[in-house]
């Protein structure tokens, strides 16, 4: 079985509670991010949340994670699975930290496992680690430009 960890953070000039405002305002997500879009009501701790994934690369996904954590200003966390636990896992976090200048560090990473993972390595180190850079830069513009 495999694992994989990638994690993207960016600095962005806004307090926590106004980038968590954005982020958390997802039926906006169409207009603005590059990569995820929410397809159903929105996350919900304990509940499934339908979400469309768009790569850099051009390959779209829509799953069907279940919401793990949703901590107010904090972070969110789900997990998909592709067919059964153990083929691909993916652990899926946003953290927000408040930094001492009144910004705020924001998170994105992901825990892959499973026995498909050493035969997506290259997808997951390509596309996906851009589409966290991708999300993260348009996440920072928007936030910024409500300033």
């Amino acid at each position: 079985m495999g694992k994989i960890h990638i994690e993207q953070q960016i600095e962005i000039q806004a307090t926590i509670d106004q980038v968590w405002s954005v982020f958390t305002d997802f039926q906006a997500y169409e207009a603005w991010s590059p990569t995820i879009h929410f397809l159903s009501d929105p996350p919900k701790e304990g509940r499934s949340v339908k979400v469309r994934l768009l790569q850099p690369d051009g390959k779209q996904i829509t799953m069907q994670p279940q919401v793990l954590r949703l901590s107010p200003a904090k972070e969110l966390r789900w997990r998909g699975r592709l067919f059964l636990p153990g083929v691909f896992d993916g652990e899926h976090y946003f953290i927000l930290k408040s930094l001492p200048d009144g910004s705020t560090q924001f998170i994105q990473g992901e825990h892959f496992s499973g026995v498909l993972v050493p035969l997506l390595k290259k997808m997951i180190l390509g596309p996906t680690v851009a589409g966290f850079i991708a999300f993260n830069k348009s996440l920072k513009e928007r936030v910024e430009a409500k300033r």
